[in-house]
C-alpha cells in the first residue's frame, strides 16, 4: 500500500496526502530559494520528522518507564549550507522543565531521542545538535 503521494501544484507548491489517514498539507519553497514561505518546506519538514521522531520515541520510553513527558517541547532551528544547498545542521532542544523522572530514566529517554529511527537515517554530514532541558 502506497504510504502517502506528493503532486505539484506549480508556483514551487506540493499537496501531501497520507494515504491511510487522509491527512493532507501543503509544502512550500522557502523565501531564500525562490518560494513564498507561505508552508513548510521539504527541508523544514525533514527537521520536524526528526523532532517528531525524537519525541515519539521518547514516549515509547516514558510510558514504559511510568514516566508522564506530556507537554515536552522540542524548538527546532534549521541551518542551510550552499554548495550544495542541504541542511547543514539541525538544532533541538528538548524541554520540560518539570520532568518527573529519576536521572536513570531521563538517560534512557535521552538514549531513544538520539537513536530515533530518523536521527540514524539522516546523512552523517547533517549535523545535529541535541540539548536536553529537563
Amino acid at each position: 500500500m502506497t504510504t502517502l503521494t506528493a503532486v505539484y501544484r506549480g508556483g514551487l507548491r506540493t499537496n501531501l496526502h497520507h494515504t491511510r489517514s487522509g491527512q493532507a498539507f501543503v509544502t512550500d519553497a522557502p523565501p531564500d530559494n525562490q518560494g513564498k514561505g507561505e508552508a513548510f518546506s521539504p527541508t523544514d519538514l525533514v527537521c520536524g520528522a526528526l523532532a517528531s521522531c525524537m519525541l515519539t520515541t521518547m514516549g515509547i520510553v516514558a510510558a514504559r518507564e511510568g514516566v508522564d513527558m506530556t507537554g515536552m517541547l522540542a524548538e527546532v532551528v534549521k541551518t542551510m549550507g550552499a554548495n550544495p544547498r542541504k541542511i547543514a545542521e539541525i538544532q533541538i532542544t528538548l524541554s520540560h522543565p518539570g520532568l518527573q523522572a529519576t536521572a536513570e530514566q531521563k538517560q534512557k529517554l535521552k538514549n531513544a531521542a538520539l537513536t530515533c529511527p530518523v536521527a540514524l537515517s539522516l546523512h552523517e554530514s547533517v549535523k545535529q545538535t541535541v540539548n536536553f532541558n529537563f
